[in-house]
């Protein structure tokens, strides 16, 4: 692990000698080109002990410097380690209560080890173990745990859990206050719409799951087809899945209604991906009569325990009862995965893995509670004012000499003073979150938006990393053909007509070349594949040569004379990550010529193709366009050769040991001094608008990262036309490692390199690392398993990161990672199903309701129609709920601490009687039909237009800091608050003449009236329905003094001198605020205001 190297370790000559030479080696291997490095790198297996003595370079000079370069780490882990009672006091109790609660989950509950399973055909009875129903689960809880955890999480958070234990104390008559509905209304009210909103959501959740495990599907038994549920499917059961019908488990495929015994699928839901998939049947159960028959064989599938890999899959298919027993082996391509749907044709599959055992459950996390960043600031300074209530209560006692029996007289003032803490606080702040969101729905520029997370919309305006997918994000995953380079000649999209001109004239001069590129790429029409295949079948099809149809065995080509040209398929090779290149191997029925093409990317074909002296350059010059490049090319076969690779190739499919090593060995012997025919560049159409708003976030502060299951080429295309990446950026490719010692070396080499785009891998790499099996280890995985703290630290420098290959669960893990290392707010921002993991890991989740349907969007905290609407949601929408927020909790705050300084001068004028000031109902008026109102206005307040924040997003990088709310603000608050409670309070005492009654009439109309002065200093744009606020607070309470004869002489406030008294109070505890405020705007204006002016 990282922490195993040391910060400081003692090098002597030798290591320093040995440190030198293996970095000398490096850079020399890494001139050629890529392959000459492995050598020596796979050297450093063995010599791994001497890393510890090598750590990761942090300065400029190399690895001969002194321990001072590990001072420039910008979070170097030099940290002095807590220990005993300091330990437990910083956070060592948390772990503590963490660690007992998981030990016992994990005695009452037990997680099932994964095994290895053989699954009988149709015999679900003969399964060894008992195996996870079928079913989908997204709800958060059940009908017993419902009002527990929900109550649960909301007194967690110590302000309510506070509000509980004041309410609860005043059913003690010798503690009692007030009356009982001045703090339990304001309370229940709060649990009442916590409870009904998660009960809907859960509602909502259930209604969806029952929905999908209620699905009917067709099981083929011995008397028949019978109709189940999708959650009544077990392990074993023959399942009948038709065309677009979702697959409800992972299964095996053994028959489909297709001839060729083939079928397309759909993965978006599952990898992102939107070209069809092509699935094999066994051929064992393909090649039986009839669909009964499967039952009157006695065949079982051996399949490997369940794994979070989508890509891969090793099992084997037997038969017993012939002779010899078949055996076939098991691949991807024979496997059906749940969430994944048939594009052609009727498959038939044996169940192997179900519910919490599917791939796409096992890659999908568990969705989170989330709480907003500005929720836990609030949640730390009510904790730092029941710190000052306490203070202020043990005081009162001090000062009372803790005369008789003080403890009672202790928790009578920490409920006098409770006020301090005002209990409308998460009532305001809730019902603002509701009102924002309701904005956010109604706003014409965005149309379509959907708030289904109503209680983060604060956490929009504090973002700092984006985590966005590619496809159906970034871009429609719509290509267009652009150019097509020969090598003598290169034509682009206004010169193709040329091209069809040669095709009529000299079509056999033209026909190998036209050929090979549609041979190289031609889907059957009827079918989806990827888009660059699209795009290039459509412009075959443009220019005059036309694909007729297409099987598993057989394709046929019209020219554009009418002529038709069949061609025999013999192998076909598809795309592999590793390989980054797919091959067909053709039959000329005409001629009986045999034919090898083969497309792929430039890094790939450079070495596999004869010398030539033009396709480096031409490739730089379309991916500097951002185009996505293939590069195809031919190699004549004849019968012999042809004959001599088939039995090698089918030799290496039967091995049951390393056969992906042994059949790509095989097919690399025919990639040999290849003729290069072409060069293609298509472009991927981006979502509108992406551009400028990739640049607008840019601006605000925010990086951007790109996760993607896509390749890496495609990956590295699209950031660049997308500005992701701009075109006079460097872009670091992160090396393919396998060990330790690599990423080491691959870590000291990108450090090196400054304002550099960083692209990595997620994808498997089948290497062993010092173990006789294979592990499935990746660049990234590497990375992050030994350098950690190192890789991310990196990384948060650069100033873009596209991750590619990246599986739902890794794309979860990154977004984990920023958070844990940077502390800062994170954004996913996704449109498939893959996406989901990232977007519920995320502190904020956005999906797009696209192409790839709606199970992001319906997971997101927040739903668009368009990434560009991003721009508007953070920089309008999530700048004003933050900055009102931030305004209306403090003005809360100080509403609850100016009344609290006036029962503190109250109180010690009376020598410190526990006695309230003000009682029953003024108390609940005060904090509602009083003051409510104008305070919740300020959830209309703005300090800048809705363009001027679209216009300069650098306003949204002052929000990240957080200073609209810190303990800087919240003290400014609390001495206004001292001032003006303390002016009012003795403002009242002095100006009072006879009895006690117009002390309380003078300070609380002065109170009042200083409580709309404030919001109307507080607010920096009007609205209307401020002033109606403002207008009706007052009216309210002039209305309501002639009913509170309880508490007013009604009499006495009716006089002038009542007036002038509460004027004089008011205007001496307003007036130098409003002088104050003046002054501050004209000698330090903030940012916004030289935006408005």
């Amino acid at each position: 692990m990282a922490e195993q190297i040391p910060l400081y370790p003692v090098r002597s000559a030798a290591a320093l000698a040995a440190a030198n030479r293996k970095r000398a080696a490096y850079f020399s291997a890494a001139g050629p080109g890529l392959g000459a490095d492995r050598p020596s790198r796979y050297q450093l297996e063995d010599e791994s002990a001497h890393l510890d003595e090598m750590p990761l370079m942090m300065s400029e000079e190399g690895f001969e410097n002194d321990e001072s370069d590990y001072h420039t780490l910008p979070r170097a882990r030099i940290t002095r380690r807590k220990r005993g009672l300091e330990w437990f006091v910083c956070g060592g109790w948390k772990f503590l209560c963490t660690s007992c609660c998981d030990w016992l989950i994990n005695i009452c509950q037990r997680k099932r080890e994964l095994k290895a399973r053989t699954v009988w055909l149709g015999c679900p009875e003969k399964c060894e173990e008992k195996h996870p129903r079928n079913s989908i689960k997204n709800q958060k809880y059940n009908i017993f745990t419902f009002i527990p955890g929900v109550l649960y999480e909301q007194f967690k958070f110590f302000l309510n859990l506070y509000f509980l234990i004041v309410s609860c104390s005043q059913f003690v008559p010798a503690l009692k206050i007030g009356y009982l509905y001045t703090y339990w209304a304001p309370l229940g009210f709060v649990l009442a719409v916590t409870i009904m909103r998660e009960a809907v959501d859960e509602f909502r959740r259930f209604q969806r799951d029952k929905e999908v495990n209620s699905q009917l599907y067709s099981k083929l038994t011995v008397r028949g087809k019978v109709q189940v549920k999708s959650s009544d499917i077990q392990v074993g059961d023959l399942i009948i899945v038709e065309k677009n019908q979702r697959i409800p488990s992972d299964m095996v495929f053994l028959r489909t209604s297709e001839k060729a015994g083939s079928c397309f699928i759909r993965t978006d839901q599952l990898d992102g991906e939107t070209d069809w998939k092509l699935k094999v049947a066994v051929s064992c159960t393909q090649r039986l009569p009839a669909l009964g028959d499967l039952f009157s064989i006695n065949a079982y599938v051996y399949a490997q325990k369940p794994q979070l890999d989508i890509h891969s899959f090793e099992g084997t298919f037997t038969r017993e009862d012939s002779d010899p027993p078949v055996h076939e082996s098991l691949s991807i391509e024979n496997t059906l995965w749940a969430s994944t749907v048939v594009a052609s044709g009727t498959v038939i599959g044996v169940v192997i893995y179900t519910g919490k055992e599917t791939r796409s459950v096992m890659n999908t996390s568990n969705p989170k509670n989330k709480v907003g960043l500005l929720d836990l600031e609030l949640n730390q300074l009510t904790k730092a004012l029941f710190l000052a209530l306490v203070a202020l209560s043990v005081v009162m006692v001090t000062l009372q000499g803790f005369a008789g029996p003080w403890y009672r007289s202790l928790f009578r003032f920490l409920l006098l003073f409770s006020y301090i803490i005002p209990i409308s606080l998460r009532v305001n702040l809730d019902m603002g979150k509701a009102a924002y969101g309701w904005m956010i729905m109604k706003d014409e520029n965005i149309p379509g938006t959907v708030v289904r997370t109503s209680t983060i919309p604060e956490e929009l305006g504090r973002l700092v990393y984006l985590l966005t997918d590619k496809t159906g994000t970034l871009t429609q995953n719509e290509m267009v053909f652009k150019r097509l380079h020969l090598g003598t000649v290169s034509y682009g999209t206004d010169t193709m007509d040329e091209i069809q001109n040669h095709l009529v004239n000299a079509y056999a001069q033209m026909q190998c070349q036209a050929g090979g590129s549609s041979t190289a790429s031609t889907p059957p029409r009827k079918a989806q594949s990827s888009a660059p295949k699209v795009a290039l079948v459509r412009w075959t099809e443009s220019v005059g040569l036309t694909l007729v149809s297409r099987d598993l065995t057989s394709m046929q080509l019209r020219t554009p004379s009418g002529q038709i040209l069949t061609y025999c398929i013999l192998q076909t090779f598809p795309f592999t990550s590793e390989s980054k290149r797919m091959g067909v191997i053709v039959r000329d029925e005409s001629t009986a010529e045999i034919t090898f093409y083969m497309k792929g990317a430039d890094v790939a074909m450079a070495s596999i193709v004869q010398y030539n002296d033009w396709l480096e350059e031409e490739c730089g010059n379309m991916a500097r366009e951002g185009l996505r490049t293939l590069v195809v090319a031919k190699r004549a076969l004849t019968e012999e050769q042809y004959q001599d690779f088939e039995s090698r190739y089918n030799q290496a499919k039967l091995s049951l040991h390393d056969r992906t090593l042994k059949v790509a060995a095989v097919v690399e012997s025919l990639e040999r001094e290849m003729e290069l025919l072409c060069l293609t560049g298509v472009e991927d159409q981006l979502q509108a608008d992406v551009r400028p708003t990739l640049e607008m976030l840019r601006n605000a502060g925010i990086k951007i990262w790109m996760l993607t299951g896509d390749k890496l080429e495609t990956a590295t295309c699209i950031a660049k036309s997308s500005h992701l990446v701009s075109r006079t950026q460097d872009t670091h490719v992160f090396r393919p490692v396998t060990s330790r010692g690599e990423a080491h070396l691959e870590l000291n080499a990108f450090r090196r390199k400054h304002d550099c785009a960083l692209v990595i891998s997620g994808d498997s790499l089948e290497v062993r690392l010092a173990c006789p099996r294979p592990v499935h280890l990746s660049s990234l995985e590497v990375c992050l398993k030994y350098y950690e703290h190192e890789f991310v630290e990196l990384a948060c420098q650069c100033p873009a990161v596209v991750c590619c290959r990246c599986s739902p669960t890794q794309k979860a893990h990154i977004v984990k990672l920023l958070q844990q290392h940077t502390g800062r707010r994170t954004c996913a921002i996704g449109d498939g199903g893959n996406d989901v993991s990232m977007i519920q890991a995320a502190d904020c989740g956005i999906g797009i309701e696209g192409k790839e349907g709606r199970q992001a969007s319906l997971a997101a905290d927040f739903s668009i129609t368009r990434f560009k609407h991003v721009g508007r949601l953070l920089m309008v929408h999530g700048r004003s709920s933050y900055k009102r927020s931030a305004a209306l909790g403090q003005f809360v705050m100080h509403r609850g601490l100016i009344i609290s300084t006036m029962q503190a001068v109250f109180s010690s004028v009376f020598y410190f009687a526990s006695v309230p000031l003000y009682q029953g109902f003024l108390m609940v008026g005060y904090a509602t039909v009083y003051t409510m109102f104008p305070v919740f206005s300020l959830v209309l307040d703005q300090d800048v237009k809705p363009e001027m924040a679209m216009l300069y997003p650098e306003l949204y990088k002052d929000l990240t800091k957080g200073r609209s709310l810190s303990f800087k603000t919240f003290l400014v608050w609390v001495l206004v608050s001292i001032y003006q409670g303390g002016i009012l309070m003795f403002g009242a005492l002095v100006l009072f003449e006879s009895e006690f009654v117009h002390v309380v009439a003078i300070s609380f109309t002065a109170l009042v009236l200083t409580e709309l002065l404030m919001v109307a200093l507080t607010v920096r744009t009007w609205h209307w329905l401020m002033v109606v606020a403002e207008l009706l607070s007052l009216g309210c309470y002039v209305a309501s003094l002639a009913f509170l004869n309880e508490y007013f002489d009604v009499a006495f406030i009716t006089t002038v001198t009542f007036v002038w008294k509460v004027s004089a109070i008011t205007v001496v505890s307003c007036l130098p605020l409003y002088v104050l405020k003046y002054l501050k705007r004209k000698l330090s204006p903030p940012s916004y205001s030289k935006l408005s002016s």
